[in-house]
This record gives structure tokens, C-alpha cells and sequence, in this order.
């Protein structure tokens, strides 16, 4: 009798594992691929987490924002690898004036990106050091990702971005009035 239990309590346990290894594929799953990526980011109208993060010369950037909009990149030194997304960020850069501010956010130390980014061209770029949990609370799990912020901390665009031209976009549309129904969301 001892013998059966032993052997039911053996294929419990290996039903069980198979059950949780069952769940852990499934919510692999829904977490991967293009459908899970489009679900990255805040969504428009949403508030946007607030910080307080200094820079490399210790100059504390908040957000929301002094100025009337925000733009903040989560990147690293891995944006070497997309030259057309430099590209955007020095040409908003060069326009912004006193209407936008960029600011670039790392999943951890900004000390190894800060260099390397300001080679790239974004020197005016202030490079703050994020954290894993910063990310968490912005939905962002891949970079570069872009999400525009307006005065009053409200997201006005969000999108992974490979290239200049969704960054423009993505300006172009935070420019929009937000929408009663987007509002809702707040």
C-alpha cells in the first residue's frame, strides 16, 4: 500500500510541475511578440509617473516638466545602434527651444552611456540614471522607447521608436489637444 501511495504522490507532483510549466509558456506567450509590444508605454491622456532624477553634473530633471512638453527617451548606449533615432533626437534638439525638453533614461547607471551618447551628438542631452522599477512604471520594456509629457503630467504620445521619422510623428501628435475621451483615463 505504501508502494501506491509513493506512486501518487510521484505523478501529483509531476502533473503539478507539468501545470505550472503549462502557465509559465502561456504567459511567455502574451508577453512576447509584436501584440505585446503594441501594449508598451502609458497610453495617451494617462498621468505619467513623477521623478526626480539629477544628471551626470548633478542638475536635478523632474518630471513633469517646467516647460510645456516633455520628451523622454529610455535608451542607453545601445542607441549607437540606431543612428536614425540620433538622428531625430538631435533634429528635435536643434527645434525644441523652450518648448521642449529632452531628457534620456537608462534602466540603470547613466554613467557608461553618458560619454558614448554624447559622442553620437546629443551632448545637450541631459543622460539621468533610471532604474528597472522607473521603467516598470512607464510600461517600457524594450528601447528606444519615446514618451511625450506635457506640463501637467499627462502623456501626450508614447511609442517604441527605430527611427526618425516616428519621432517626429510622435511630436506631431502630442501637439494635439488631448480629447475628452482620453481624458477619461485619468
Amino acid at each position: 500500500m505504501t508502494v501506491a501511495a509513493v506512486l501518487f504522490v510521484v505523478i501529483a507532483a509531476v502533473l503539478c510541475g507539468a501545470a505550472v510549466l503549462a502557465m509559465l509558456g502561456v504567459g511567455q506567450l502574451s508577453l512576447s511578440g509584436a501584440g505585446a509590444i503594441e501594449r508598451d508605454g502609458l497610453v495617451r491622456g494617462q498621468r505619467a509617473p513623477r521623478w526626480s532624477l539629477p544628471d551626470q553634473a548633478g542638475t536635478l530633471h523632474s518630471s513633469p516638466s517646467a516647460r510645456p512638453l516633455q520628451l523622454i527617451v529610455f535608451a542607453d548606449h545601445s542607441l549607437r545602434s540606431f543612428p536614425s533615432v540620433v538622428a531625430g533626437l538631435r533634429s528635435l534638439q536643434d527645434a525644441a527651444g523652450q518648448e521642449l525638453e529632452i531628457v534620456i533614461v537608462t534602466r540603470g547607471d547613466a554613467g557608461p552611456s553618458a560619454p558614448l551618447l554624447s559622442q553620437l551628438g546629443l551632448a545637450g542631452v541631459p543622460v539621468l540614471s533610471g532604474s528597472p522599477r522607473l521603467y516598470a512604471g512607464y510600461n517600457v520594456r524594450v528601447m528606444p522607447f519615446a514618451i511625450f509629457v506635457d506640463a501637467a503630467g499627462l502623456v501626450r504620445a508614447s511609442s517604441l521608436v527605430n527611427h526618425d521619422w516616428q519621432l517626429a510623428t510622435l511630436r506631431r501628435l502630442a501637439a494635439l489637444p488631448l480629447e475628452s475621451g482620453e481624458l477619461a483615463v485619468v
